[in-house]
């Protein structure tokens, strides 16, 4: 187990050595709290000492496997925990955001990716029943969770259902680019088996009522060859 002292507290359990060390720097160097535990039953034990605010947990684990710790989490706590899985593991990621995980990575992953996805993680807080707190305010966007509406410079602009659910999957994630894959699981759901097109045909449709002029969008920006992103920055 390894300890670096920060701000907000992180628990990785992982039972690769190479991946905690890459993960423990990469974190540490944002500031947070860091603690590694190398297999199920330590990380649980540790979990429940160390009271992190976010844990990353690897599903296939020695002793205890990452989806038994996270039922337990769940029991305990509404800690954030990222799953790290394989690409065969679909099934479980599958399981576990339907248990309680906030969101997955399938390794190998980028460091840096893993550190935009714990800042997005973090970004989001838990919801505490008051409506005000699904409100996310950019310098020029502003987006209610509970009430499913958005407004760019104070006007109100009219989507529908999915094409809310698809901005508010991408402020989400702000600056971080997502896949069309990663939108069609997030936005469409796991069941989900047609074209992948259908992204860019409803990106058309939020660029159509959110962009000023949608053929140069300055907020769902297209990443060539990856995928889109949100970013609003102040001018």
């Amino acid at each position: 187990m390894t300890t670096i002292v920060g701000k907000t507290r992180i628990l990785i359990i992982d039972d690769e050595e190479n991946i905690r060390r890459i993960v423990t720097a990469y974190l540490h160097a944002e500031g947070y709290t860091i603690d590694t535990a190398e297999d199920g039953t330590q990380g649980l034990a540790l979990f429940r000492r160390f009271h992190p605010d976010l844990v990353v947990l690897d599903v296939m684990l020695p002793v205890m496997d990452g989806l038994e710790i996270l039922q337990q989490i769940r029991r305990e706590s509404d800690a954030y925990v990222l799953l790290l899985t394989a690409k065969s593991e679909e099934t479980d990621r599958v399981v576990g955001l339907t248990v309680g995980a906030d969101d997955y990575l399938t390794k190998p992953f980028s460091p840096r990716e893993l550190v935009a996805r714990v800042k997005a993680i973090l970004r989001r807080g838990r919801a505490e029943g008051a409506a005000a707190e699904d409100v996310m305010s950019f310098p020029h966007i502003r987006i209610d969770g509970q009430r499913h509406k958005v407004w760019r410079e104070g006007q109100e602009i009219e989507l529908t259902a999915l094409e809310f659910k698809l901005l508010k999957t991408l402020t989400t994630y702000a600056e971080m680019v997502l896949s069309r894959e990663q939108l069609l699981e997030r936005v469409w759901g796991y069941d989900f088996y047609g074209d992948e097109r259908v992204v860019d045909v409803h990106i058309g449709h939020v660029r159509q009522k959110l962009e000023r002029d949608p053929a140069n969008p300055q907020y769902v920006l297209t990443v060539r060859g990856v995928g889109y992103k949100f970013e609003d920055k102040a001018e």
